[in-house]
């Protein structure tokens, strides 16, 4: 019988930038693009992360969406109106080095598969200068959405995904990337009635377009960035999803996390089920799509007519909601990435990411400690959980030693 020491291994706990948009002003930001990088280094030091998550998106002068139709506006605090290039990376790396701040990836997330063709080709260039971007930062990832044409169906999209998508992943083996994909079915991207509007939204789709990617040579450059929140948006818990891409030789497939809850609303259950507000939500006036911004995020009430998003440590469940699979169940999260995904945990990160609503508070000193709670209570979350996996995985294993109870399973009825 061998003695095993305790040594539990920890996750990298990072911040996604988008989390305070305005945290440098516009007007300063638009006239020394990395100004706004700078900030939010210095401030995610005083938050307690040990990396950020760069967010980059189209300037708003250059979008195709209006703010105003958004759920949550995305941050370009990564500027690529111009691209990036050594001066800028050098300017950034010295002030990640000051404060002792590391970066997990970049992040874009829009809708690469759009069915404009000219919208879609603007965004596969300004992601492709989100690749150089990653190369210049020395970062091997770049975190996303692959999206949906809403002109074809969801089987003529993977036909898509293999001609307009696989050219991208292509470029990022060029550049010795993965691109990591979010699973958000991104219900409010559309006033039509279609709900999974990001195709790369579950298992089964994860791995239907790795099987594309692997033919064509990139199946190492597609991997899923998870996000628990949208798991609970589509009725799923974690742990069976963990136990799916097991069961089925995928588990290698998940390179990261944004740490990001969902509450799901009984009452808004009662009236809709999952899927949403379909009717009269606003977003249609006298029978067609309202072309006025405001009304077509609307459409959003797909979602959040029955849940709403949770910063971490934010909110009180109910056991019950654990079992129901109504909010994320953060410890067996931890826990089961660590039990059933096939990953070097050490170096996984973790990010957090703040679309609480009532908290979407823009006024840094407001902000602050709430998402000093946030990382932090993240951070212990783990570190429990990874005390959780070697006591009973390792130190008690090499023993002998029965771990007490059951715990959670997968695939409960």
């Amino acid at each position: 019988m061998s003695v095993e020491p305790f040594a539990p291994q920890y996750m990298k706990i990072g911040v996604l930038t988008a989390a305070l948009q305005e945290l440098t002003p516009r007007q300063i930001r638009d006239s020394d693009p990395d100004r706004a990088i700078e900030d939010w280094v210095a401030f995610a030091r005083e938050l307690g992360a040990d990396n950020i998550q760069l967010s980059a998106a189209l300037h708003p002068s250059e979008a195709d969406i209006p703010e105003e139709a958004m759920l949550d506006p995305v941050a370009n605090t990564l500027d690529l109106r111009e691209p990036f290039n050594r001066a800028r990376a050098t300017r950034v790396l010295s002030k990640m080095s000051a404060h002792r701040i590391g970066l997990s990836d970049l992040a874009y997330f829009d809708n690469m598969l759009h069915h404009d063709a000219a919208i879609r080709e603007k965004k596969h260039q300004f992601m492709l200068r989100v690749f150089d971007a990653a190369v210049l930062l020395g970062v091997d990832a770049v975190c996303g959405f692959v999206g949906r044409n809403q002109a074809l169906s969801m089987d003529q999209n993977l036909l898509d995904f293999e001609e307009h998508f696989v050219p991208l992943l292509k470029e990022a083996k060029a550049r010795g990337l993965t691109f990591r994909v979010e699973q958000c079915p991104m219900p409010g991207w559309t006033t039509s009635d279609n709900f999974h509007n990001n195709i790369a939204y579950t298992p089964g789709t994860w791995i239907a377009l790795h099987r594309i990617c692997e033919r064509s040579g990139v199946g190492d450059q597609f991997r899923i960035h998870y996000d628990p929140s949208h798991a609970i948006l589509m009725g799923q818990d974690t742990r069976s999803i963990f136990q799916y891409l097991k069961d089925t030789g995928y588990n290698f497939l998940i390179g990261g996390f944004h740490v990001k809850g969902q509450v799901v609303d009984a009452r808004g259950i009662a009236e809709w089920g999952y899927g949403g507000q379909t009717v009269e939500r606003g977003d249609w006036i006298g029978g067609k799509p309202s072309d006025r911004p405001a009304d077509q995020a609307k459409a959003w009430l797909k979602q959040t007519a029955f849940c709403e998003h949770e910063l971490p440590g934010t909110a009180r469940h109910d056991p019950l909601a654990y079992l129901q699979n109504r909010t994320v169940d953060w410890l067996d999260h931890q826990l089961a990435a660590r039990e059933l995904l096939s990953m070097n945990v050490a170096n996984t990160h973790l990010v957090v990411e703040h679309e609480y609503p009532p908290a979407r508070i823009q006024d840094r000193d407001r902000l602050k400690p709430i998402l000093q709670g946030s990382i932090a209570f993240t951070r212990k979350i783990d570190e429990a959980a990874a005390c959780m996996y070697a006591l009973q995985h390792e130190v008690l294993a090499a023993q002998e030693i029965p771990i007490q109870g059951g715990g959670r399973e997968p695939y409960r009825s």
